[in-house]
């Protein structure tokens, strides 16, 4: 991730508000998953291509999404059970 914020550097960084208002709108679709044309038209403001493009770089970098041909999949999970499920893990 330090390479992504050194390299971002000179670019405009997109407000936390701007990453926040994206988060949600990922993490509150009824799709499973979604193409970047399709999240542009859901969220409530208009975004910057490169500024969203920045957003999904860091949110896929936290693990919080998952990137693939066939678009943007929310992936984090908060779920206290399910932490320790994952944590524990499973023997088969």
């Amino acid at each position: 991730m330090p390479e992504l914020i050194e390299r971002k550097k000179l670019e405009h960084s997109p407000t936390l508000n701007t990453v926040f208002m994206v988060e949600e709108t990922l993490k509150n679709m009824d799709e499973s998953v979604i193409s970047v044309a399709e999240l542009k038209r859901k969220l409530p403001k208009q975004i910057n291509h490169n500024t969203l493009k920045l957003i999904l770089e860091y949110l896929e970098e936290s693990n919080k999404i998952a990137v693939t041909m066939k678009g943007i999949t929310w992936i984090h999970n908060t779920n206290p059970k399910i932490r320790k499920a994952i944590k524990e893990g499973l023997e088969l």
